[in-house]
């Protein structure tokens, strides 16, 4: 893939560039989506506005790492949609009707004993409960961090704050992900107890 090339036609209005860059980093925007949100769904509508935007705002777009400013992109829609939903709560049919499924990326299909996929299913469910407990400035630069795996320097780009922000913020919120965790002590592997 061409990047600089497609970002060029894209910027020009090849809406046919744009989706090749959109198909090559959808996963990732959901990833991050996903574990900033908590939710499938509100990640998925996260993910899209956030490409939608992009696409808007391609043209403020002045070089450098796309996936960088992309992820900025999707960061930055997730936060507006968290800062919307505390002032109008809102819940789902699906949620007030039946328990739900685990997502798909939590199921090991390939598990040769159930009792391993079901712990393995209860301790991402666990730490996602964690993730989700942090306040949204928190868990944003956890799941860039250490999640996504980015350093401080892009994750402070993407969260459009200061280096030392993301370092205390991140400090912070590995307290509280840690106690929060030792509350599941059985579910974890003995070397994290």
């Amino acid at each position: 893939m061409d990047e600089p090339y497609l970002i060029k036609q894209a910027q020009t209005g090849d809406v046919n560039a744009f989706n090749t860059l959109v198909l090559h980093y959808q996963d990732i925007a959901f990833s991050v989506a996903y574990r900033i949100m908590g939710d499938p769904d509100r990640a998925a509508d996260a993910t899209q506005d956030a490409f939608i935007n992009a696409y808007k705002k391609l043209s403020l777009f002045r070089g450098g790492n796309f996936k960088a400013w992309l992820l900025r992109v999707v960061t930055n829609r997730c936060y507006d949609l968290l800062k919307a939903s505390k002032r109008r709560p809102q819940s789902s049919l699906e949620e007030l009707t039946e328990e739900g499924d685990s997502p798909r990326w939590i199921a090991d299909e390939g598990a040769a004993r159930p009792e391993k996929a079901q712990m393995q299913r209860e301790t991402a469910e666990a730490i996602q409960r964690c993730l989700n407990n942090l306040p949204d400035d928190q868990r944003i630069v956890t799941v860039l961090c250490d999640v996504e795996g980015y350093d401080y320097a892009t994750a402070a780009e993407m969260a459009q704050t200061s280096l030392g922000t993301v370092k205390s913020r991140l400090n912070r919120a590995r307290k509280k992900l840690r106690e929060c965790l030792r509350g599941i002590g059985e579910l974890l592997p003995s070397k994290y107890r």
